[in-house]
């Protein structure tokens, strides 16, 4: 006898194979028969009509500080997500010396939108080192099961102090030798990886670029030495590419190190043919022995504007100066009346701001419900306003009053360029790339994209209408055994026998993103925009029920997983 059989469903089970009729026998936390299962289970789950899929491993999340406070860990855990991977970007909380920890929080602030005042509040900052930042992790258990990356940022303001932060100064030889000593440290006490960001859209709160923006190739160089000659972790950028330089800096990042390296893929306006670029660069390495992945966003990447949301087009008015500090509830209220409408539509922006929003509008679409990630140009605010003979403001203002002020716009700014996801298609099917960039638990005011990886299954294999779809089967190898397998993890992923139990029981028909609602649930009451979804029947985390048609069942069987190189 089983403890769990789960009878009759479509298996898809991660390795890209087609999918098949079968059972699934469970035993403790692991898988331990596929197939016509004769023996019976202590518990029968019917899985007739239901798609079968490996819990769903996403390695690039921002719940550094989230996982120290909660249990649930949503939006994820809500999307199928059973193992997450965050300390992407360069960002984290540790090592940190004591009394720096404000300058962390700052930095999460600005580069992930995540607030300041519930970071401060809900962190206790019981550790120093990143083992030990590790360790607290280490004593709570959760709904899905955490890893964690050593950032750069944090890394090298614990080893130069104050100068880590100032772009004007450079590390010494001995201090570029302490940040390699202390990434092996760190990964061997269980961290992943290490992570760097090099790109001018990471600003920590205060206005300042990330500190390792303009760390210099003998610094990053260095660092990916060290992990080589340790032969331990992975390395994930997230750069700009704005030079040559800059590309053959993370090449050459991949050839001293020898390890996995992994970075963000996304088509840029001003060179949408450059992705293109990166990937024959990625399949140039890997042909001559490398080990390099690009991660892709499953729809663009895009913030939503609303009057309850971080961002609208009226936040630079001068008369909303006026209705930014009232309670939520009474600023939506005087938005309605005649007379404040009045007064903001008569008045324009800041002239930067202005002459971004006059573009914008071109590209800033009704999200809707269900929410439209690949809208037609046609259908922008700006092209429906000219149909209406409407200014774009009044349309933006009146569209977002709806559902009592808290209905959002949608302005994809990049994986966008050309009004069409063709290009992500191609990303999506690139034998060089992997599912990534959800942020899930981050941008909580301005981008909602931890639903990604429910997205990736709706969108691309069931419902898009404007060009091709991509079989379900590859798209859930994207998103398991590809993803588990690009940070060491080799337990999970497939399912099949002697692989942990992390199980997703989908009714693919009924499987549906909801568009993004407030929720005033993080520390201190502060905001953030959550997303939830329908079809996910039943989710197992090593054998145990974690989630039941959307809802938690309390069950905390996700601990911290420390990477195998430990």
């Amino acid at each position: 006898m089983h403890d769990v059989v789960i009878r009759g469903g479509t298996l898809v089970d991660g390795t890209g194979a087609a999918a098949r009729p079968a059972d699934l026998g469970i035993d403790g936390s692991k898988v331990v028969e596929v197939g016509d299962v004769v023996a019976r289970g202590r518990r029968e789950v019917d899985a007739a009509g239901l798609l079968v899929l490996p819990g769903w491993v996403d390695v690039h999340t921002h719940y550094d500080g989230q996982a120290t406070w909660d249990a649930e860990l949503a939006p994820s855990s809500w999307h199928g997500v059973t193992t997450t991977i965050f300390g992407n970007c360069s960002v984290g909380f540790a090592p940190v010396r004591p009394g720096h920890e404000g300058f962390l929080i700052n930095l999460m602030e600005g580069v992930e939108d995540i607030p300041g005042s519930a970071l401060a509040e809900g962190i206790d900052f019981r550790w120093e080192s990143f083992g030990e930042y590790l360790d607290a992790l280490d004593e709570t258990s959760r709904a899905m099961d955490i890893g964690a990356q050593l950032p750069h940022a944090a890394l090298r303001f614990y080893v130069m102090g104050d100068r880590g932060a100032d772009h004007a100064e450079v590390p010494t030889s001995e201090e570029i030798a302490a940040m390699g000593d202390l990434a092996i440290e760190a990964i061997r006490a269980g961290a992943f990886g290490f992570t760097t960001s090099r790109t001018k859209k990471h600003r920590a709160a205060d206005g300042r670029f990330t500190p390792s923006l303009t760390a210099h190739r003998a610094e990053l160089l260095g660092i990916a030495e060290a992990l080589g000659s340790a032969g331990i972790g992975v390395l994930q950028i997230n750069s700009d590419f704005g030079t040559d330089e800059e590309i053959d800096l993370v090449r050459d990042m991949a050839e001293v190190s020898g390890r996995p390296l992994s970075f963000s893929l996304i088509q840029l306006d001003d060179r949408p043919d450059q992705w293109r670029e990166l990937l024959h660069m990625v399949g140039d390495v890997n042909g001559n022995g490398g080990h390099m992945l690009a991660q892709v966003g499953s729809r663009p990447i895009g913030v939503l504007f609303g009057f309850a949301a971080t961002l609208h087009p009226f936040m630079t008015h001068p008369g909303w100066g006026e209705l930014a500090p009232l309670p939520l509830d009474e600023r939506l209220h005087k938005l309605a009346e005649p007379d404040v409408r009045a007064q903001l539509l008569s008045q324009r922006p800041d002239e930067s701001f202005g002459r971004f929003l006059t573009t914008a509008m071109q590209r800033t679409f009704e999200l809707g419900d269900p929410p439209e990630y690949e809208p037609e140009p046609s259908q922008s605010i700006a092209a429906r306003a000219e149909r209406a003979g409407v200014d774009p403001f009044t349309m933006a203002y009146d569209l977002m009053l709806a559902k009592g002020g808290e209905a959002l716009l949608y302005h994809p700014f990049e994986n966008y360029s050309h009004g069409s996801l063709d290009p992500v298609r191609e990303m999506i099917v690139s034998p060089h790339t992997i599912a990534g960039l959800s942020d899930g638990g981050a941008h909580v005011g301005t981008i909602c994209d931890g639903s990604f990886p429910t997205y990736l299954l709706t969108h691309w294999a069931r419902d898009r209408t404007r060009g091709e779809r991509i079989p379900v089967e590859q798209l859930v190898h994207r998103q398991t055994q590809a993803t588990a397998e690009a940070v060491g993890l080799h337990d999970r992923g497939v399912l099949a026998p002697g692989y942990r139990a992390d199980i997703n029981l989908v009714d693919f028909d009924a499987l549906r993103i909801h568009p993004p609602e407030l929720a005033f649930d993080l520390p201190g009451g502060s905001r953030r925009l959550l997303q939830r979804c329908t079809g996910y029947r039943h989710t197992f985390l090593a054998g145990a029920e974690t989630f039941v048609d959307g809802e938690w069942t309390g069950a905390t069987p996700g601990k911290l997983v420390r990477s195998g190189w430990a």
